[in-house]
């Protein structure tokens, strides 16, 4: 699973290991070392909702409703 983060024009993508709870830059444009230091703090602190939200998002029986 993955969260991407948008603000002016700095834009990055990281992948969540949800076994090891670990993130992963999958991608980084015009991002400064206290933007990402500052993401990276948010994925943490809310790590396991983001976790649920996207299972549950993604679940089975979601595909084919138009989501």
């Amino acid at each position: 699973m993955h969260i991407h983060a948008e603000k002016g024009d700095m834009e990055c993508k990281f992948w969540l290991d949800e076994d090891n709870f670990e993130i992963t830059s999958a991608l980084e444009y015009n991002l400064s070392p206290q933007a990402r230091r500052e993401i990276k703090k948010i994925i943490y602190e809310h790590f396991d909702y983001i976790v649920s939200e996207w299972k549950n998002f993604f679940k089975p029986d979601n595909y084919g409703k138009g989501l």
